[in-house]
């Protein structure tokens, strides 16, 4: 066996696995006064692990272990900002870490969602789908364990009831395809299944039941009514991270599976795709315009954002596959720049997460009322920030492959979601109130992120030859 070779490829994975270690180790031997400067300690080793995951990106592509575990460069860029999100998921936590009923399980948070991350890396680079629906389920279940994080809260153990039974469901349907497809093809090999795809009436249903189980990974319309009593109900941090990351890698993985094996039967998934596309961003974006709740709230926009993310998935072109990439790192910043300020007056402000509670925030805060609307301009797609330039790119790659009609649906959803984004800039600044949001001041950690965030959104929309290095590096375009 070629260590040097497994080394090499799997490095991200060796790494975070030695990440991990470390924050449990420290965890479990550091006082009470050590425990103090834990939250410095596992950011420090995440910036560390992060700069070290750019090292495989000039490595030629490959795959060890038979091809159960393949690597391009194109998944180490995904690998990086996956933790790139998790680092900034780490700093607007802090403040809730420290709160007297967590500050004692610090270590269980960043163990368990470092194990989801180990997870999604496994399920990006599977090439056998036994592989892939380990990394989904090491993915899945820390994840249960971190929406019913906030045991003192009713809200959060219903939000991981309701999750994990979901996710079982979706588990099963998924197992239940992939055995269908094993029966089929006589294989789990991705390369080799897809020279046995035939289009039978038995692989149809493979195809459907395997979709099914990362249609409620990315909260994909009919799969998705688990995702806002799970977004409510989970403390604030794990559902950034949760809209986010965990939706980022099921979108990027379920593109390379219905490219890579599923390449004989394009035009049934791009039919199913183009359906629950249309469900996806129309139904969402209704039930936006009714929530109070901000996180419901963001919970509905997801949606809508999962539908639009799946544009570039349904073109089914490396122009696709990096649309889709380019996509998530603007969603990731803009999306973690909303939870950061929601995360931050939940923090100081007694709980307060209505969109009735920011009427006036302006007055108060005026920073994280200019943050959370440029935020709310990048989600809505408004130039000159980075979301337009997302969506332009995603809409000409399925422009690109004919089509037109979706689109332009999307085109007309796109103003319905501008709307209700408005709403909460129009709270903010426009909307009386005679006691609004007591000023106060953000800790470091949380102005960090949210720093890095607002760069996000203002620089990647500028900057358009970070499209065009991802293209050029990943394909060759």
């Amino acid at each position: 066996m070629d260590y040097s070779a497994i080394f090499s490829y799997m490095y991200t994975e060796i790494a975070l696995v030695g990440v991990t270690v470390l924050a449990l180790i420290y965890d479990l031997m550091a006082g009470e006064r050590g425990r103090r400067h834990f939250h410095s300690f596992v950011c420090t080793l995440m910036v560390l692990f992060i700069a070290g995951t750019v090292v495989p990106w000039h490595k030629e592509a490959g795959e060890i272990f038979g091809g159960m575990y393949v690597y391009t460069p194109v998944h180490g860029i995904v690998k990086s900002i996956l933790a790139t999100g998790t680092l900034l998921v780490f700093l607007q936590a802090e403040p809730w870490l420290r709160r007297e009923d967590t500050r004692f399980k610090r270590g269980e948070f960043y163990v368990l969602i470092l194990s989801t991350l180990l997870g999604m890396d496994f399920m990006i680079s599977a090439g056998h789908f036994m592989m892939f629906f380990i990394g989904m389920e090491l993915a899945s279940v820390p994840m249960a364990c971190l929406v019913a994080f906030d045991k003192y809260k009713d809200n959060s153990a219903e939000a991981g009831a309701k999750y994990i039974l979901s996710a079982l469901f979706a588990s099963g349907l998924m197992l239940y395809g992939i055995s269908f497809l094993y029966g089929t093809t006589g294989t789990l090999y991705f390369d080799d299944m897809t020279s046995r795809i035939d289009g039978s009436a038995l692989q149809i249903l493979a195809m459907a039941f395997f979709f099914t189980g990362l249609g409620f990974k990315i909260s994909l319309v009919p799969f998705h009514l688990w995702t806002a009593d799970t977004y409510q109900g989970a403390p604030t941090p794990v559902t950034s991270y949760l809209s986010v990351i965990s939706k980022a890698a099921a979108a990027f993985a379920l593109m390379v599976v219905l490219i890579k094996v599923f390449a004989p039967m394009t035009e049934y998934w791009q039919a199913l795709l183009y359906i629950v596309i249309v469900l996806s961003i129309t139904v969402a974006n209704l039930f936006a315009i009714r929530q109070k709740n901000l996180k419901r709230f963001l919970a509905f926009s997801s949606i809508s954002q999962a539908g639009y993310i799946m544009l570039a998935v349904i073109s089914g072109t490396p122009y696709g596959m990096t649309s889709l990439i380019f996509y998530v790192l603007v969603y990731m910043v803009a999306n973690l720049a909303a939870f950061g300020v929601i995360a931050t007056v939940e923090q100081n402000s007694g709980g307060k997460v209505s969109m009735d509670d920011y009427n006036g925030l302006y007055r108060t805060n005026p920073k994280l009322a200019v943050i959370m609307t440029l935020a709310m301009f990048s989600l809505a797609g408004i130039p000159p920030f980075a979301g337009f330039f997302s969506k332009f790119f995603i809409f000409a790659a399925a422009f690109e492959q004919g089509f037109h009609v979706l689109v332009f649906i999307a085109l007309i959803n796109t103003v319905i979601s501008l709307y209700y984004y408005l709403l909460v800039v129009k709270a903010m600044f426009i909307n009386p109130n005679d006691s609004p949001i007591a000023a106060f001041k953000s800790d470091g950690s949380t102005r960090l992120s949210l720093l890095l965030c607002l760069a996000g959104i203002l620089v990647l929309g500028v900057v358009s030859s970070v499209f065009d290095g991802i293209n050029l590096y990943t394909f060759g375009l």
